[in-house]
C-alpha cells in the first residue's frame, strides 16, 4: 500500500470523461517527497515514516532542524509529517517518493487546514435561520436565546458567534481521476481543505469511492 504524500493545493479544473461528462477535480502538487526519519518499534515502539516537502534554505531553519537533517545527509525541507506503515515495508533515510506510488482510481484521504473566515456570526457559521426581518423585529442576525436561564451560565459546546475556519479538515473516500508524473500533479475528485498554496496530506484510504 503507498505509504501518502505531502503537497500543496494548486487550484480546481474539470476533465471530461470518454462519454463527456464533466467531473470537478481538485490539482495538488504531490511531491516529490524525502524519507527524512525511519521510525521503528524498537527505537520509537511504532512504525512509521517521516517525510519532507519543498526545500529550504539554510538560513531560515533553527538549529535543532538543522542537525535532524544534516546528521541524515539531507538538506533541509520546510514541511515534516509522520505516516504510519507496516514492518514488512522498507523505506531507507534518504528515499525519495513521488506520485508514481498512485495511480488512476486509487481512493485517498485527503487532510489540509481550512480557509480562516475570522470571526462570524451564528447565521454564517452554523446555518442558523436568522429573525424577522420586519421593520417592529429587534432580532435579526442574533442567536436570541443561549439556553436554560435557570443554570446561569453557558453550557459548553452552545452553538455561538466565533472565530471560523482554519482548522485541520479531512475528507476521506476521494478517488484519483489522473495523474501527472511529469510535473508531479495529482487530480483528485472533488474539493478538498484549504485555499491555493495550503499544505495538503494525501493518504491512502480504507473507504470505499465517495459517489
Amino acid at each position: 500500500m503507498p505509504v501518502g504524500l505531502l503537497g500543496k493545493k494548486v487550484g480546481m479544473t474539470r476533465v471530461f470523461t470518454e462519454n463527456g461528462q464533466a467531473v470537478p477535480v481538485s490539482v495538488v502538487q504531490a511531491g516529490p517527497c524525502t524519507v527524512v526519519q525511519r521510525r521503528t518499534v524498537d527505537n520509537d515502539g511504532y512504525e512509521a515514516v517521516q517525510l519532507g516537502f519543498e526545500q529550504r534554505s539554510r538560513r531560515r531553519t533553527n538549529n535543532p532542524l538543522t542537525g535532524h537533517f544534516e546528521s541524515r545527509g539531507i538538506a533541509p525541507l520546510k514541511h515534516l509529517a509522520e505516516f504510519r506503515i507496516s514492518p514488512e515495508e522498507e523505506y531507507e533515510e534518504g528515499q525519495e517518493i513521488t506520485v508514481e506510488i498512485f495511480s488512476e482510481g486509487d481512493v485517498v484521504d485527503v487532510t489540509g487546514k481550512s480557509k480562516g473566515r475570522g470571526f462570524a456570526g451564528v447565521i454564517k457559521r452554523y446555518g442558523f435561520h436568522g429573525g424577522p426581518a420586519s421593520h417592529g423585529s429587534k432580532v435579526h442576525r442574533s442567536l436570541q436565546s443561549a439556553g436554560a436561564t435557570d443554570a446561569q451560565r453557558i453550557f459548553p459546546g452552545t452553538r455561538m458567534p466565533g472565530h471560523m475556519g482554519n482548522e485541520r479538515v479531512t475528507i476521506k473516500g476521494l478517488a484519483i481521476v489522473g495523474v501527472d508524473i511529469e510535473n508531479n500533479l495529482l487530480l483528485i475528485k472533488g474539493g478538498i481543505p484549504g485555499a491555493r498554496g495550503g499544505l495538503i496530506m494525501i493518504r491512502p484510504s480504507r473507504k470505499s469511492i465517495k459517489e
